[in-house]
């Protein structure tokens, strides 16, 4: 069965404002509290980069190491994103 995911906005991102994200750029993972979305970058609190995710079904990061808060992502560079636990 085919499932159709429908958008209703271009971004998906204010869905989830206020809610802890996992983001998943080219090179590195970095997880926070999405707090602000605009058509360039998001904007995370309590931002962390990722350096080794040991098992992802485990709900820790092996290795994320604290950012300064407020952190920017640049949208561009992101290739997946979804809620996380971790």
């Amino acid at each position: 069965m085919k499932r159709i995911v429908e958008d209703t906005n271009p971004s998906g991102f204010d869905a989830v404002l206020g809610e802890k994200v996992m983001v998943i750029c080219n090179i590195y993972i970095y997880t926070g509290k999405l707090v602000g979305v605009n058509d360039d970058h998001l904007e995370l609190d309590d931002a962390k980069i990722v350096y080794e995710t040991g098992k992802l079904d485990e709900g820790n990061w092996k290795d994320a190491q604290p950012l300064i808060s407020p952190h920017r992502v640049m949208k561009q560079a992101i290739e997946s994103w979804g809620l996380s636990k971790c």
